[in-house]
């Protein structure tokens, strides 16, 4: 059964229910005694952390082809876990023993849908506990839970065309695009709940937001080189296909909506079309770089070293992960590293920008 089939619907909020649920009642002891406000900052964060982890479970989803472990949604075949779509996945495994669909890689996709079905469940249950603590002196507006409770509904709605649309590269990377942007709006969220700020003067809290649009550009052509699987077009560095300037054909490589490895006319794609995806992610990562050491040497003047050397760090993290993917043949491990170093990066800079305050607050 192919598309979409909610009858296992019921099935998944259990499920969804019962493995927040674990997680919610720690942070609800963990905080127990604590003001309200603290409260909600707990069970962000804790949200926060389960987001960047299941980023990190999408990428391994994408990167071991489990994508379309089942190949319909919310479910599996109909059922709300593999156990139940065994035969189904047996009858497709025999049929294509690599897959798409294998008993190993239905677990894996069922497993991110579980997980996501928790994050979505425990942002949930922050939203509706900030509404009801709401009128208490110093609390923030709810709006904010409310939005990103939204934006769990948008994402899911992305995930089930992600397996629907057949891993459409588009919908793909969108869908990657938007799990890095619920995690820098629970970020953000997070460090509004607290009371810490850092005064900084209005021009590096301008330059902040720029480097963080630079970085999320280049988060988005990395998406696009990972959901066209265009890591490998060049194998070497710092040249690609033994030049500085190799063949390439932008348009192509860039038509966003098509299929994937086919042009929008049907046409299979041409390797220089990922080629040109692959080398744009890479000039374009030299202005990212260039811009958060800037932004690094800006926040070691203005006397946030510390801050200055995480940025320094992450970075360095993405450079020698994103070198190892193009010279070892993109491994797992080196992968992953890449993706969570950009999820870190993003995070970085939100949480950064979030607390930074104008000089001339208290004047």
């Amino acid at each position: 059964m192919i598309g979409f089939d909610f009858s296992p619907l019921l099935q998944m909020l259990a499920m969804a229910t019962l493995l927040g649920g674990l997680p919610l009642a720690w942070a609800w002891r963990r905080g127990r005694g604590a003001p309200h406000r603290e409260r909600l900052r707990l069970l962000t964060v804790l949200a926060m952390t389960l987001t960047f982890e299941l980023i990190l479970f999408g990428a391994f989803t994408r990167l071991t082809d489990s994508g379309l472990g089942c190949p319909d949604w919310p479910g599996c075949y109909g059922h709300a876990s593999p156990l139940g779509a065994h035969g189904d996945i047996q009858q497709a495994q025999t049929a294509m023993p690599t897959g798409p669909v294998t008993h190993g890689k239905a677990w894996v996709e069922m497993l991110h849908r579980y997980f996501a079905s928790a994050v979505g469940f425990l942002i949930l249950v922050t939203a509706v506990l900030h509404t009801r603590w709401r009128r208490e002196p110093g609390m923030p507006s709810p709006a904010w839970s409310w939005l990103s409770l939204a934006w769990v509904l948008v994402q899911g709605l992305f995930g089930a065309l992600t397996v629907t649309m057949k891993l459409f590269p588009a919908i793909v990377t969108l869908h990657l695009l938007l799990a890095l942007g619920l995690l820098m709006l629970l970020g953000w969220q997070a460090q509004r709940l607290g009371d810490r700020v850092l005064l900084v003067g209005e021009g590096l809290r301008r330059g902040l937001v720029l480097v963080l649009a630079i970085v999320l550009m280049q988060v988005a052509l990395g998406g696009w080189v990972s959901t066209n699987y265009a890591v490998l077009a060049c194998d070497e560095f710092p040249t690609c296909q033994g030049g500085w300037w190799p063949a390439m054909d932008f348009a192509r490589g860039f038509t966003l909506w098509r299929e994937l490895g086919l042009h929008h006319d049907g046409s299979v794609l041409p390797f220089e079309a990922l080629v040109a995806i692959h080398w744009t992610h890479r000039l374009f990562a030299l202005c990212a770089t260039g811009a958060v050491l800037l932004l690094a040497w800006r926040l070691q003047v203005a006397g946030l070293g510390r801050w200055a050397w995480r940025l320094l760090l992450i970075l360095l993290w993405q450079l020698l992960s994103g070198l190892s993917n193009v010279v070892l043949d993109w491994p797992l491990v080196a992968a992953l590293a890449h993706t969570g170093g950009a999820a870190a990066l993003l995070l970085c800079l939100t949480l950064l920008r979030a607390r930074t305050q104008p000089l001339t607050l208290n004047a």
